[in-house]
């Protein structure tokens, strides 16, 4: 499996209805400290059509959406799910931050 197949993976483990960021999904691929590359990944869906990638659960460690490319949809499939997004397009993390532990899901 290469590094966009396993952030992938990881990426499709998140729960509806919670979130991650960047850097834990890097973490939990076994990539630590390479954040940008699971950006890089989650860009590259653009192209590949994937549509069984959960994208729109990867935000930025601080809880905001970081997508340039599509804020609002970002913003429109997260509250779907039950998400609360601020003004400022910001997730509380105490409340919906996934931490790759699927056995407490």
């Amino acid at each position: 499996m290469n590094s966009y197949e396993e952030i992938y993976a990881t990426v499709r483990r998140i729960p509806p209805g919670r979130v991650s960021s960047y850097g834990r999904i890097a973490w939990l691929a076994g990539y630590p400290g390479r954040a940008r590359l699971v950006g890089y990944a989650l860009h590259a869906l653009r192209m590949s059509g994937a549509e069984d990638v959960p994208w729109w659960r990867v935000i930025g460690h601080k809880g905001v959406i970081t997508n340039a490319y599509q804020p609002e949809l970002q913003r429109a499939l997260l509250e779907a799910e039950g998400v609360s997004v601020s003004d400022t397009a910001r997730v509380d993390l105490r409340r919906y931050l996934w931490e790759g532990d699927d056995r407490y899901e």
